[in-house]
């Protein structure tokens, strides 16, 4: 067993197979930002008033939140690839009906369709990139799927301020968001194209199977590895989730899913344009100022992706708590005291470069590996329910407080922060470079 973790961390990586399931998280990215470019519009079009908005916008986080609930089961049933083959037709759909929509009960439908997506896509293309990456590279290669939700946020951005200035009218927010289902499309045939997890058709029996796929894969060398892999599941107990066996991940996933939309992060991408126009910027520089963020948050990314298997986890999340903590409280102190607009730009810059080389390189790593392999889907599910749920809540309540007083959402996640530099200093293992089948002797 021993060879065979170390045959584990001498594997290649397939990139076609990693790339394919990270492109979730670029239409995840793609469509948590593109909204912040069509809040006005939708105003105008549907005369909502400031709670009408919020069931707007969290319209799609329900349905994120339910699809992160429902596709744990059947991820370990039917196999991570398989359930994200279905999920791209969502994407599809959704983002083609989204723009034709013709009032706002068909909006709110086709956004919850699109959250389903999104939610699935959050619990399945992680856990299908970790169980076939090697340990000494998971930390990188899961988080692609960051980097593609990083980088679908700047296309977003960016794809709002085009479409803002090449068409007019009605169409601009049509456009915004139908636009989505190109990407979307590319995303089911790279999907067609790979084949199940190793670990997972090993965890069913499919051993055959399971030898073609780590060929396919240079995972290492095939009989080992099936070997490695029967035998850690043979001491696993199928079934559900559960309290008694899994108590400790099941903390650590519900912990760092809450502080990751505590941070207050979601709530400030979706509400982005607003929150500049608060300060008094137009709506042009306002769309601006949004591509700046969208252009840190890719590089903070990239650094945080380069740092997170040689320095770990634990110290990332620890200096991003402490780092979105000082710039959230920044941004609070510029609208209590109603001076310092011009530094509105760098605060949001600091908490993005802080929050994402911390929280955001390492929330969907973590989450897929701290579960053992017959209940990660549904451990994963945990997790990614935890956050979306957080997520909607943030989304719909941040408009409501904020027309009371802007500050007050900025004090109280600045606040969120300090706990969290807390808690994972006192609570959270380290598990950098551990295989998978080895995970349980950091995790208990």
């Amino acid at each position: 067993m021993e060879k065979a973790g170390a045959d584990v961390n001498r594997g290649g990586v397939n990139w076609n197979a990693v790339i394919a399931a990270s492109l979730a998280g670029l239409l995840f990215g793609f469509d948590t930002a593109v909204i912040s470019g069509v809040t006005g519009a939708l105003r105008s079009e549907f005369a909502l008033s400031a709670v009408g908005l919020g069931t707007a916008v969290s319209a799609a986080l329900v349905g994120t939140l339910v699809g992160a609930l429902g596709a744990g089961a059947p991820g370990d049933r039917f196999g991570s690839r398989t359930v994200l083959v279905w999920i791209a037709l969502g994407y599809i759909v959704s983002a083609i009906g989204s723009g034709a929509s013709w009032d706002l009960a068909s909006f709110v439908a086709f956004r919850f369709l699109g959250g389903l997506a999104i939610g699935g896509s959050s619990v399945l293309a992680p856990v299908y990139i970790a169980e076939v990456s090697p340990a000494k590279r998971r930390g990188f290669l899961v988080g692609l799927f960051q980097l593609n939700i990083v980088i679908g946020i700047l296309v977003a951005y960016v794809s709002n301020f085009a479409i803002g200035q090449l068409a007019g009218g009605d169409l601009v927010w049509r456009l915004k968001l139908g636009i989505a289902a190109a990407p979307a499309a590319l995303f089911l045939v790279m999907l067609l194209r790979i084949p199940h997890s190793p670990r997972w058709l090993v965890a069913k029996g499919r051993h055959d199977e399971a030898h073609h796929a780590i060929a396919l894969l240079d995972m290492g060398e095939p009989a080992a590895l099936i070997e490695s892999f029967r035998t850690v599941h043979a001491g696993q107990t199928e079934g559900r989730l559960s309290w008694t066996r899994h108590r400790k991940p099941i903390l650590l996933a519900i912990g760092i899913a809450l502080f990751n939309q505590l941070s207050g992060i979601n709530a400030i991408l979706y509400y982005l344009n607003d929150i500049f126009a608060a300060a008094g910027f137009s709506r042009v520089s306002a769309d601006v100022q949004a591509v700046g963020i969208g252009i840190a948050n890719l590089v903070a990314t990239l650094i945080g992706m380069a740092l997170i298997d040689k320095v770990g986890r634990k110290p990332l999340l620890m200096v991003g708590a402490g780092g979105t903590g000082i710039a959230l409280a920044g941004v609070a102190t510029i609208y209590a005291t109603g001076t310092g607009q011009t530094l509105l730009l760098p605060a949001l810059i600091g908490f993005i470069l802080f929050f994402a080389i911390s929280q955001g390189a390492v929330i969907w790593v973590y989450l897929s590996e701290i579960f053992p392999t017959a209940v990660r889907a549904r451990g994963q599910s945990l997790g990614s329910a935890t956050h979306w749920g957080m997520n909607a809540l943030l989304a719909f309540g941040f408009p409501v407080v904020a027309r009371l007083t802007q500050a007050a959402p900025f004090w109280f996640f600045a606040a969120a922060m300090a706990v969290q530099l807390v808690v994972v200093w006192r609570w959270f293992p380290e598990t950098r470079g551990v295989d998978l089948e080895k995970m349980d002797r950091v995790v208990r």
